[in-house]
């Protein structure tokens, strides 16, 4: 049995979708626990909060007045 270090994240279902999403491409989470906590490995926590940011700017409308 292999122990791999992890970090618990909370999130809403919408956010979850995009991490579910991104990890399609690079494989970063452990557990997908319920609707809103996934658990991802420890040393790629701050990769994908930067890249979660990163996606949630460009999905990110302001109008203009």
């Amino acid at each position: 049995m292999k122990a791999i270090k992890g970090v618990l994240l909370t999130c809403d279902p919408a956010v979850k979708q995009l991490l579910v999403n991104m990890d399609e491409k690079q494989h970063f989470i452990i557990q997908d626990l319920d609707d809103n906590h996934l658990l991802i490995k420890a040393d790629e926590e701050d990769r994908v909060r930067k890249e979660l940011d990163a996606e949630l700017e460009r999905n990110t409308y302001s109008l203009d007045t």
